[in-house]
């Protein structure tokens, strides 16, 4: 049932729909064409760039993985985490963490995202933890 559908997709309703487009024979002729004639030509049009891109994609620059996006380059690479912590003595609450891999969900706030980034990369960056310093 299948492999009929797509033969007589092939066979008989490819060329009709081709037959009908209207194509100019020169590129002037496209400027002269009606909108109901640009609107028969856009199934074309959309299956050859869609063709078209699929051709030069593989040649296309690929995205940067989040394993080469490594955020700590040369600061205390010795230690498997940085982590600072700073005493203030006006700070409301007892500690605050302060996201620096930028990946947190809650940013400023660390939300820890820095422990799957630094899994992933090998990157050993961590908080800023802010506490409150006591008299």
């Amino acid at each position: 049932m299948v492999l009929e559908t797509i033969s007589r997709i092939i066979k008989v309703q490819l060329p009709a729909y081709l037959k009908r487009i209207p194509l100019p024979e020169t590129i002037g002729g496209f400027a002269r064409l009606t909108v109901s004639e640009w609107l028969r030509l856009l199934p074309l049009l959309g299956i050859l760039a869609l063709l078209g891109y699929l051709t030069i994609r593989p040649f296309l620059p690929k995205k940067k993985k989040q394993r080469d996006c490594l955020i700590n380059l040369k600061i205390q690479k010795e230690n498997p985490k940085v982590v600072n912590e700073i005493d203030i003595e006006d700070l409301n609450s007892t500690n605050v963490c302060y996201c620096r891999c930028w990946r947190s969900k809650t940013f400023p706030v660390c939300d820890k995202s820095h422990l799957k980034h630094n899994e992933l990369t090998g990157d050993n960056v961590g908080p800023l933890i802010l506490k409150k310093k006591i008299l």
